[in-house]
């Protein structure tokens, strides 16, 4: 129910509910009473009338709800922001430097001073949390382990929770995609690629994220592009983390941008899409970059002269993933909004 408001392109009401869920409209009504009563709906006033017979209130998420808190570390900062269940930002933190001069606990804990920061000021406005989730740039075990973060210097590292919360923890361009799959609503299937000081890519298909088979999907800072080029920290040479970091666009963006071209090509061929999303580190980059990847895209995409491919920048920018982060939480009361109410209900 809840997620049929959530996904919907307009406000639906509870009649268009009842026929998208075929229950019957007294089921319909009595379970958005309860969701409305929980803080989860709100029903908005009837657009002017444009024909014959009463129009209907159309429903949307409450913007009065539960908030997601996301959170982000990542090689030259700390961040983190409270979403409602609207989606709308009510408060952004970040916090810069280098986070490799730090260990794993100090990092930690240093985002857990953040993450206290970003609640008090959400509770102060009366907001509750839902709960938190971190993007982290690296891979991540069920359970929050991160096993390796080779930008941050991380092994075998177990998040704690956060700001008294537990914590969720994923791939930060996991995460990315998820929130750009949100924001922008529209194309089902691309590939995000985040640019930071290492690179990440989140695969999208269908309206869902492809983790691979052990759940570690989307290395693409580590694909060879030059095989016998600079050496990387994960022990190889040539990836196209060391020709496409964020060090390295400043230094030469055309190299950059022709790294990232090569890359992305095969990741076209091999899996057919036909979106890119430029984001974290590369979307105020856009501008410099697309020329250059394009360049490469038509020279090496065999499908480029019948189906070119589309390249933009991230709708959510260089705060996708910590956006994501948020909203993985609410995805969370969206999908299980019963849980969410029993819990309220027991504080």
């Amino acid at each position: 129910m809840l997620q049929t408001v959530a996904n919907s392109a307009d406000r639906p009401s509870r009649a268009a509910i009842a026929g998208l869920t075929g229950l019957t409209r007294a089921t319909v009504s009595a379970l958005v009473d309860d969701l409305i009563a929980g803080g989860l709906l709100t029903e908005l006033e009837p657009a002017p009338r444009t024909g014959a017979g009463r129009p209907a209130a159309g429903l949307a998420l409450s913007p009065d709800g539960p908030a997601g808190l996301g959170l982000e570390i990542n090689v030259d900062y700390q961040a983190a922001c409270v979403v409602d269940l609207a989606g709308v930002v009510r408060h952004r933190f970040v916090a810069r430097g280098d986070q490799r001069l730090l260990t794993p606990t100090a990092a930690l804990a240093a985002l857990d001073a953040l993450a206290t920061e970003a609640r008090a000021a959400a509770e102060a406005e009366g907001t509750v949390l839902a709960g938190a989730a971190l993007a982290v740039p690296g891979l991540v075990a069920p359970g929050g382990l991160v096993r390796v973060a080779p930008n941050l210097g991380w092994q075998e590292v177990r998040v704690p929770p956060l700001a008294g919360l537990p914590v969720t923890v994923d791939n930060e361009a996991n995460l990315a995609a998820l929130g750009e799959l949100r924001a922008d609503g529209g194309e089902p299937s691309f590939v995000y690629v985040s640019g930071e000081i290492g690179i990440g890519a989140g695969i999208v298909l269908d309206g869902a994220l492809y983790r691979g088979g052990r759940g570690w999907s989307g290395e693409i800072g580590h694909v060879t592009v030059y095989p016998d080029g600079r050496p990387c920290r994960c022990g190889a040479n040539g990836c196209l983390e060391q020709y496409a970091g964020q060090e390295a666009v400043a230094a030469d963006p055309e190299l950059a941008a022709a790294a990232l071209g090569i890359a992305l090509s095969a990741v076209v061929n091999l899996l057919d899409l036909g979106v890119i999303v430029l984001g974290g580190g590369y979307a105020p980059e856009f501008a410099r970059l697309h020329e250059g990847i394009e360049i490469e895209l038509r020279r090496r995409v065999l499908t480029a002269g019948l189906a070119p491919v589309t390249l933009r920048p991230a709708a959510l920018g260089a705060d996708a993933a910590m956006r994501g982060a948020a909203d993985a939480v609410l995805r969370g009361v969206q999908q299980d909004p019963a849980a969410w109410l029993a819990r309220a209900q027991a504080v």
